[in-house]
């Protein structure tokens, strides 16, 4: 199977699925869900839907129940959808990439407020020899020209 054709299948997959979750599925429990990738094998039998849920654990669990009480209608619709001889089957995985993405943007946060401190300590501070030991381009060539 080609590279091309088995991400044009999971991108049809995902179109299909996030449009079926916006029209048709009419559960309750299904939270403001967002369709995030899928991952189809190289032989096109099993699809990984990965989702992302906006709210708090209770709407995650409650999306989660609802996504697997409407897989076989959603399957049943992928396979109209698609056309192909075998329809695969569907997996829903929630998406981490939020959670991580708000982890790493903590750490940044975190990080640039260290630097901040280092860098306001660093201004204050003073050399331990007395004067600066370091060479300057332009502070050494004014005194060289002076002797």
């Amino acid at each position: 199977m080609s590279e091309a054709r088995t991400r044009r299948v999971a991108d049809r997959i995902k179109e299909t699925v996030a449009l079926l979750l916006e029209t048709r599925v009419k559960d309750p429990r299904l939270g403001f869900v967002t369709i995030t990738e899928v991952r189809i094998t190289g032989d096109l039998r099993e699809a990984t839907v990965f989702y992302t849920v906006l709210g708090e654990a209770d709407k995650i669990a409650s999306t989660k129940v609802a996504l697997e009480s409407a897989k076989g209608m959603l399957r049943s619709e992928v396979g109209k959808a698609l056309g192909i001889r075998y329809t695969p089957s569907l997996q829903f995985m929630l998406d981490g990439i939020p959670e991580n993405a708000a982890h790493i943007s903590e750490i940044l946060r975190t990080a640039k407020e260290r630097d901040e401190e280092l860098h306001s300590i660093a201004k204050s501070g003073s050399y331990a020899a007395g004067e600066d030991p370091y060479r300057h381009k332009d502070r050494d060539d004014s005194k060289q020209s002076n002797s």
